[in-house]
C-alpha cells in the first residue's frame, strides 16, 4: 500500500537533517530534548515514521508523538494525541 504521507516527509526528514542542531538549540526551539538514552527511559516507543515517532510516557500513560534529527540522534517537540 502505497503511504500518501511519504514524499512529504521525506522532504522534512532532508530538511532537519540537512543542518542537524546540537542539543542546546533544539532546546531553544523545541523545548525538552531527549537523546536515545533518556527517551528510553522517560517513553515506550510505539512506531516510527521518520521524521516522527509515536510514544506512551511512561510515568502518565500519555501517548504521542515527537520528531527526532539522525546525527546526532535527538527527539523533540512532544505533541499529545
Amino acid at each position: 500500500m502505497k503511504d500518501p504521507t511519504e514524499n512529504i516527509r521525506r522532504q522534512m526528514v532532508a530538511k532537519i537533517n540537512a543542518n542537524p542542531n546540537e542539543r542546546e538549540a533544539l532546546e531553544a526551539e523545541h523545548g525538552q530534548v531527549w537523546d536515545t538514552k533518556q527517551l528510553q527511559e522517560d517513553f515506550e516507543v510505539q512506531s516510527f515514521l521518520a521524521p516522527f515517532i509515536s510514544v506512551v510516557k511512561m510515568t502518565t500513560g500519555e501517548k504521542g508523538i515527537m520528531s527526532f534529527q539522525d546525527m546526532p540522534r535527538y527527539y523533540f517537540s512532544f505533541m499529545p494525541s
